[in-house]
């Protein structure tokens, strides 16, 4: 897989004129912030400024820094207003894995409310009826369950911040070393969402791109006989 060169590195799954799909490490900010840290947009532009002068490189969406995992880029303002227009639309799929404790069933689908103190940066659960909350949905399907853990296939149908981490926990399924929203996890644990799936249309070419990316080969993900083939 071609590597951008960076520190850190940040692999790329494809590239052309238009768009580059990046491997998102764990831990990693989408966006630069407050704390100065390495962050992806700054280390792809830095990659493509390397041929080009002054580039143009817009988010498509955002994973939270915990999470690791297949990232859209777009490399023309072209195409990030066509690929933006795909998300409002919710015409692009996203599939997530996510390693949770507790006892999901075999599938669920999960409406919430959701609404982001800023000041704290986290997301809590309110009633449908406050208008500062956001309508947040998912969808579910258990893939395999081991040693009081579950592998749970999730794919959102909106995209609010921290939503998968949120719902999940709020409903008892918090996810494996999500020490923020998760009961009793120890900080510094890779938390174990991945973004593994992502259909959608080329901006251009109007041909419908689909990716996919299996999670690391480590705890907890090895316990999973799924991920071992």
């Amino acid at each position: 897989m071609k590597q951008t060169h960076t520190q850190p590195e940040i692999p790329i799954v494809f590239e052309d004129d238009h768009l580059l799909l990046i491997q998102k490490p764990a831990n990693v900010l989408s966006q630069e912030d407050h704390t100065g840290d390495p962050d992806v947009l700054t280390l792809c532009k830095e990659y493509l400024s390397r041929t080009q002068n002054n580039p143009y490189l817009g988010l498509v969406h955002r994973l939270d820094r915990p999470v690791g995992g297949l990232m859209l880029l777009a490399k023309t303002p072209q195409s990030a207003n066509a690929l933006s227009q795909q998300i409002r639309d919710r015409t692009i799929q996203k599939t997530y894995w996510a390693i949770t404790s507790g006892s999901p069933p075999q599938n669920g689908m999960l409406t919430h409310h959701l609404h982001k103190d800023r000041d704290r940066n986290v997301v809590e659960v309110v009633a449908g009826n406050q208008k500062k909350g956001k309508e947040a949905i998912l969808s579910f399907a258990k893939l395999e369950e081991t040693n009081d853990l579950n592998l749970l296939s999730v794919h959102l149908q909106t995209g609010r911040p921290h939503q998968i981490r949120v719902q999940l926990a709020h409903e008892g399924y918090p996810i494996w070393g999500d020490y923020k929203y998760g009961i009793d996890q120890p900080d510094g644990r890779n938390m174990a969402l991945r973004a593994v799936e992502l259909n959608f249309e080329h901006p251009t070419l109007k041909q419908q791109m689909h990716f996919e990316l299996a999670p690391p080969n480590e705890k907890p993900w090895n316990q999973f006989s799924i991920i071992q083939l």
